[in-house]
């Protein structure tokens, strides 16, 4: 029996309603409802006021554990230092491997504290510090990912933040060893079994157990995005990330197999993930159409997939590969593949992109795991103007600003003219007092 087609949506760059198609397709609207929102700040209310209390209590609600105190609640060293020990040593190989390449990617992220100085003495510059804790959120239960550990708390840590604590769901008691193991090979320092709404709540204000933390990063259910949400200002967050998203540049002459399985990479994440393909080549699309609808039903996820794929993804044909870099910028793709024979000639024309995959034999899969760039990026466009989670990410930069006798005098002129033109006067008359008779 024939597989089921795959409704994709099949379009033409050069069709008049194609924008509004393009429109529809790559809208998405991750806001919270009134109902979410209103759940979040109660449960951020509760942690402020009870602290610990109440994380216990709705552990229990939540996650149906009932324990006795925080200490039911809390992995030391030792228990991750076991879980790295249970976990097969091909497992164990493979996070190591991966530990590595990003530990060493980041390590190139690093940037020295700097400063000049000038002919009257005047020295400038700037001082970079890490933040002195860090809070990771990482997904519990099913949604179990390892990955998400390496590539939060790694670049943390080569940034120097003396502190990371992470917090991970465990529902139903369901602990996963190799976010554990992950966890203690990253050299996270404390470990929380707390999730949603109320985990966040804690990292940003502090429970008697739960220490407050400088930043939350990592991924989460859209409780957990909207109190991220919440309490950002009071602590920093990376983002508000939406469902992953890849979008594939193709030539034609890559094998349309492959293209399909890439495509689905990003659909098996759940069912609002977007899959999208350019390619000039009408033959082409037509033939990764055909190993969509062949390849899906080998797919665990085929069912959660197909709807992805039906509802968000898309099959286009441009005029050139020049056409397709424009609507790459205009997509701003989390994931970028450029599946082509000289990707190098593509890379100048595009200017938004979370992370580019290069050339035939560079799957966003690698990314995701072991490549060595972090694969926490921008979605929904955010590629316009923001960036990888990178080692910046946990550093603060100060100012330095040293005045010689002479610097002051002659800056302190310019100041008291600037100054008085705002009606300032204590700032002039600060400026002025330093400048030379």
């Amino acid at each position: 029996m024939n597989a089921k087609p795959v409704k994709i949506a099949r379009l033409n760059a050069n069709q008049a309603d194609f924008d509004q198609h393009l429109d529809k397709l790559l809208a998405w609207e991750g806001v919270s409802d009134k109902a979410v929102n209103e759940r979040v700040e109660e449960i951020i209310a509760a942690v402020r006021a009870k602290g610990d209390a109440a994380l216990i209590e709705y552990t229990a609600r939540f996650d149906a554990l009932d324990v006795a105190s925080m200490a039911d609640l809390t992995l030391d060293r030792a228990r991750l230092e076991q879980a790295l020990e249970r976990i097969s040593s091909e497992q164990r190989q493979a996070l190591e491997v991966s530990a590595e390449r990003v530990r060493l990617y980041h390590e190139k992220q690093q940037q020295p504290s700097w400063r000049y100085t000038e002919a009257d003495g005047t020295v400038l510059g700037q001082q970079i510090t890490p933040l002195d804790r860090v809070g990771i959120y990482v997904p519990g239960g099913k949604a179990s990912y390892p990955s998400s550990v390496l590539m939060n708390a790694i670049p943390a840590k080569v940034a120097g933040v003396p502190e990371v604590v992470m917090v991970v769901p465990t529902p139903r008691g369901e602990i996963n060893e190799l976010v554990l193991a992950a966890a203690c090979i990253s050299g996270i320092d404390r470990v929380f079994t707390l999730g949603g709404a109320q985990a966040v709540a804690a990292l940003a204000y502090g429970t008697e157990t739960v220490p407050r933390v400088d930043k939350i990063v990592g991924p989460g259910n859209i409780y957990v995005a909207t109190a991220k949400r919440a309490v950002f200002g009071q602590v920093g967050i990376d983002m508000i990330a939406g469902p992953s998203e890849i979008l594939v540049i193709c030539d034609g002459q890559t094998d349309p197999d492959w293209i399909a399985m890439d495509l689905f990479s990003q659909a098996e994440h759940d069912e609002d993930a977007q899959s999208i393909l350019l390619s000039p080549d009408q033959a082409f699309l037509d033939a990764v159409q055909a190993s969509i609808d062949r390849l899906l039903g080998e797919m665990e996820r085929a069912d959660m997939m197909r709807i992805s794929l039906e509802t968000r993804g898309a099959l286009i044909k441009v005029d050139s590969l020049e056409h397709a870099c424009e609507l790459s910028n205009r997509i701003a793709p989390e994931h970028l593949e450029l599946s082509v024979a000289d990707p190098d000639a593509l890379l100048p024309q595009i200017r938004h992109a979370g992370a580019i995959f290069m050339g035939r034999f560079t799957p966003e899969a690698l990314g995701d795991y072991c490549a060595g760039p972090n694969h926490v990026l921008p979605t929904s466009g955010t590629a316009r103007f923001s960036s990888p989670l990178g080692v910046y990410d946990f550093q603060k930069r100060s100012s330095i600003i040293f005045c010689s006798p002479d610097g002051a005098s002659e800056l302190g002129k310019t100041a008291s003219v600037m100054a008085r033109g705002e009606s300032l006067t204590a700032h002039a008359r600060s400026a002025e007092y330093r400048i030379k008779n």
